[in-house]
């Protein structure tokens, strides 16, 4: 498959954060259909755009949830139609995109009442 014969993104939200850091430096930023990062080549969000995204929300914490889910629904779309067979599930993609951000519950460990 050519870059030509990729699926046109929807217009969900726009990836256009994190915000380059350094300035002058490759911007951690998707590239989308494939959701990989400009900046490195990893799985967008890579973990320097996971570090810069908290730093830049770090008093927003709900509008960064809403801004990963947005994400996340526009990522599980493109690389469906990219790959329906073997591509990553929505478990996967959702570990990818929402369950790092600022409202994944801690792991509780049932106490001896409810054992």
């Amino acid at each position: 498959m050519t870059f030509s014969q990729l699926p046109v993104p929807r217009l969900g939200p726009h990836a256009n954060r994190p915000r380059a850091y350094p300035p002058g430096r490759p911007p951690h930023l998707p590239i989308r259909p494939l959701w990989v990062c400009r900046g490195c080549g990893l799985p967008w969000p890579c973990a320097e755009a996971r570090l810069l995204l908290k730093i830049e929300y770090a008093d927003h914490p709900v509008e960064l949830a809403i801004y990963l889910s947005g994400l996340y629904h526009e990522a599980t779309h493109d690389l469906f139609r990219l790959n329906p067979h073997d591509g990553p599930t929505p478990r996967e993609l959702f570990a990818r995109f929402v369950a790092w951000g600022p409202y994944r519950r801690p792991i509780v460990e049932p106490s001896e009442d409810d054992r």
